[in-house]
Formats: structure tokens, sequence, C-alpha cells
């Protein structure tokens, strides 16, 4: 941007003569202000923020960039602008500096009484580009193509990343009345399809799965229907199992895995295999769940027992309970299932009376010592007091 020149003014003198005197009269100096504001933005050749960088201005317009006097220096922000103030009236050099070389510079003519001016630096324009070398045009148009590739991938992860959210928000809204999920479903179908080499989108694509699944099991018990029989229902499971693997695949192999991803990844997986009745592979999933992340065994041995239990699997339930109350003594549900597992085998003795097995009323006991506000513990009571059992009366119920 060339803006016009101003011509400088002489100063007015004026002779008069009084009484035969003779009296120079100087005219007042022109009040200088403060100078101008210029401001602008810096766009590289890519089109880009130009940044990091400064622009200088000088008067010394014969001289090398070097030797040249500057008045004034402005630095580039991270948005390429930059605001230089106090520039006094004149023509002028400014320079685009990064370091000690020059990217570019344009002229700029600052009149008196100028307070706020403009001067853009725009390198994508014809003329720069006509300055730059066949190696470096060529060198900038690849940097471009990687560019607007990188563009394009931030692009397609920030819309993942909101999709992510979304469903994740429908997934907790769903869960309480088991509603149906199935738009959730094909929006993860297509974040996988986009970007398949994420763990974590086929996790939550598994997770939505069998949220359908478990809309669909309660349609069926509504209408009557056995889960059992429903194609839909083992497909959605299926599917999710199948997910959930390739996440497991994805984090296992990652550079630095996600432990509670994959972790977790383990342990839907062992709960979609329940579902599906496959409990002999439910429980090594659950275990490599708790191998995974140790920190949080006691939680995915609890999820086992839980989810093998209203299979109705009471044996594995039991072997899960124990792991669970092995990796957390302080569980009480683990101890409410493995009490509710051996209360199954209680069997008359000789004279009658119901005998439960070992370890049946000592785990009941533990569970209300540990949970004595928790609303299974009248029924807990009522099965102990079937047994002809007196409650431990040690602890107290803690306050509501």
């Amino acid at each position: 941007m060339k803006m016009m020149k101003t011509h400088k003014s002489s100063l007015l003198t004026k002779f008069v003569s009084l009484a035969g005197a003779t009296i120079l009269w100087g005219a007042p100096a022109l009040a200088q202000g403060p100078g101008a504001t210029v401001q602008g933005h810096v766009t590289n050749p890519a089109g880009q923020n130009f940044t990091p960088g400064d622009v200088k201005f000088t008067k010394d317009k014969t001289l090398p960039f070097k030797e040249e006097k500057f008045l004034n220096d402005a630095p580039i922000d991270a948005d390429g602008n930059y605001k230089a103030a106090g520039v006094a009236p004149g023509d002028y050099f400014v320079y685009v500096v990064q370091g000690d070389k020059t990217a570019d510079r344009q002229e700029l003519t600052v009149k008196a009484g100028d307070t706020n001016l403009t001067l853009n630096d725009d390198m994508t324009r014809a003329e720069f580009l006509k300055t730059m070398t066949p190696e470096q045009l060529k060198a900038l148009e690849e940097f471009k193509k990687k560019n607007a590739e990188a563009v394009s991938a931030n692009q397609v992860i920030a819309k993942l990343n909101t999709t992510l959210k979304t469903v994740r928000a429908d997934l907790v809204a769903a869960a309480p009345g088991k509603d149906d999920v199935s738009k959730d479903v094909a929006s993860m179908k297509q974040a996988v399809d986009a970007k398949a080499d994420v763990g974590l989108l086929w996790l939550t694509y598994g997770d939505t799965l069998q949220a359908q699944a478990a809309h669909l099991t309660a349609e069926d018990k509504k209408a009557g229907k056995s889960p059992a029989t429903d194609d839909e229902v083992t497909k959605a499971y299926s599917d999710a199992v199948d997910a959930y693997k390739k996440a497991v695949a994805l984090d296992s192999a990652a550079a630095k895995p996600n432990v509670g991803g994959l972790a977790a990844d383990y342990n839907q997986m062992g709960n979609a295999l329940t579902r599906l009745g496959k409990t002999d592979e439910a429980s090594p999933a659950f275990d490599s769940a708790a191998k995974t992340d140790p920190s949080k065994a006691g939680m995915y041995f609890k999820n086992e027992a839980a989810v093998l239990y209203n299979a109705g699997q009471m044996d594995a339930a039991l072997a899960a309970a124990d792991k669970a109350i092995t990796a957390d003594p302080t569980a009480a549900d683990a101890y409410y299932i493995k009490g509710q597992a051996l209360v199954t085998k209680t069997a008359p003795d000789a004279s009658g009376k119901l005998v439960a097995p070992p370890g049946c009323v000592e785990a009941y006991q533990k569970f209300l010592e540990l949970a004595p506000n928790d609303s299974k513990v009248p029924d807990v009571k009522a099965v102990l007091a079937s047994l002809g059992q007196t409650v431990d009366t040690h602890y107290k119920a803690g306050k509501k």
C-alpha cells in the first residue's frame, strides 16, 4: 500500500519596521502530535497468519537493510496482527522481519494529522509470488497440500469429538428407561467408518450397540416375547463384541497404551459376552480388565459377578464374587452376590432344618456390616431369619 507523500512546509518569516528598528518575528513552530497508529495483519504465502516476527519502519530508503535505522518496531502476535504507535509523518519502507531476515517490504506515507492507518501485508498476492524462485514455489505448493490434508483431518477429529460427546450424553439419558438409541448406533457406525484406527470410537460404538440391545430386550419383554429368540438382540450383542475386540486390538497396539481405555474395552466385552450366554468367554475378558488395570480389579470382578448373577449363572457369579472380595474386601455387593449364589444350594438336613452351605451366612453378615443402609438389607435379614440365624448387631445403620 503506497500512500501519497506530503510536501514539507517552510517556516513563515515576517519583517516588521517599528520606530526605525528592524525586528524579526519568527512564526511559531508547528506542533507535532503523538504520531499515527499503524496496524494491520500479515499473511504468509500459504495464506496463514505470519508469526512470529516484527514489522519495522524506516525512512532510510537508500541504505541496505542491515544499515537502516528503524524508527518504529511492532511485534506480530499469534494471530498475525501488529500495531505500531507513534509513527511520525514521513515516507517509509515497512519491513516484515523474522530474526535478521526480511520476508517482505512495502511503502507507506504518513501525513501530518494522520491518526489511524491500516497497512496489511498479504504475501499471497501475485506480485509477491513472482519474486519467489521455482524451488520456493514448489515447496510452497507441497506445504499447502500437506496443510490442507492436516486441516481436513483436524476437521474430521473435531466432528468426531462432537459426536462422541453427544452419543455419551444420549446413552446416559437412555439408560434408565432403556430407550431407543438407534440414531446413536448409526452415528457411531459413521464415526468408525470415518476413522477406523481409534479404539475409543470402537468402544463407544460397542456401547451404543449394547444399549440398543437392552432397548430391544425390554420391548420384547413388554410384548411377551423371549429376547433369546430375537435375532436383532443377538446381532446387536454380537456386533458389540466385535466392536470391543477391535478396540482391544487397537488400544493394545498403541505406542503408549491407554490402560484405562483398554481395561474398559475388556470389561464391556465381558458384559456383552455374558448377555450372549458366553460366560466361558466372558470371565477371561473380565480377568483381562482386572489384569490390565489392577487398581480397579475389585470393580471389574464385581462387574463380572453382577452380570453373571443377573444372567442366572450362579456358579460363575460365585467365583467372580470371590475374586472381587480378594481384590477389594470392602466390596459390599460382592458379599451379597456371594451369599445369593450360595443360598441357592441350601438343603435340609436329616431333621428337616434348612442348612446353608459354608460361607453363605458369613457373606450375608459381612454385607450387612458394610452396607447397613442398602435397600437389600430387609431381604437379607429375612433370609438369615429363615435359616435360623441371628443377625449380628455390633454395627449400626448409618445416618441417611
